[in-house]
This record gives structure tokens, C-alpha cells and sequence, in this order.
């Protein structure tokens, strides 16, 4: 029965976040809207599973950590890029994270 509320609030926050991508031709005021919106569904979320003691894994990345433990760092960024789409200074925090010890 817990897991059903969180999987309605997962909805209900992926359904806000498609009409925040989905809203590029909305008003600046709408789209600050549904962020708001968004951002309060996920406060919500936090709460229900923190009060489920349910534990959500982060993300893994075996290949770019292998890269990281070989010293081959320039290919762990690139890889981490190529894995995510995250920009070049996101990719170097999260390469430098995963090399100092567990991600």
C-alpha cells in the first residue's frame, strides 16, 4: 500500500516535469509555475520515502569508475559525459567524486 503513494507522487512529479519540458512556447511566469510545482511535489516525495525508510540507490557507473581506477581520467569524464549528457565541469566534479572514494 506504502509503495503505491510513492509510485503516485513519481507520477505526479514525472507528469509535472513533461509539462516543464514541454512548455518552451509558455509564459516565463507558467514555467516558474510548474518548477515551483515540480520542486514541491519532489519536497513531498522526500517525505514519503524518508517516512517508508525506503532506500533509492544512486546512480552507478562501473565502466567510468574502472577508467578512474586505471588512472585514465580524461576517458572517465568523457565516458561520463557520453553516459549522461552532463557538461564538461558536471562531468569533472562527478569523475573527481567517484575517484575519492564511494560515489
Amino acid at each position: 500500500m506504502d509503495y503505491v503513494i510513492v509510485a503516485a507522487l513519481v507520477a505526479n512529479v514525472l507528469g509535472v516535469f513533461a509539462l516543464l519540458l514541454s512548455s518552451s512556447g509558455r509564459g516565463r511566469r507558467e514555467r516558474l509555475q510548474l518548477t515551483a510545482q515540480l520542486a514541491a511535489l519532489e519536497r513531498k516525495l522526500d517525505a514519503v520515502v524518508t517516512h517508508l525508510g525506503v532506500v533509492i540507490p544512486g546512480p552507478s557507473f562501473p565502466a567510468v569508475e574502472s577508467l578512474v581506477r586505471q588512472g585514465r581520467r580524461i576517458e572517465a569524464i568523457k565516458l561520463y559525459r557520453e553516459q549522461t549528457g552532463a557538461d564538461l565541469l558536471t562531468a569533472k566534479n562527478a569523475v573527481d567524486m567517484i575517484g575519492s572514494g564511494p560515489y
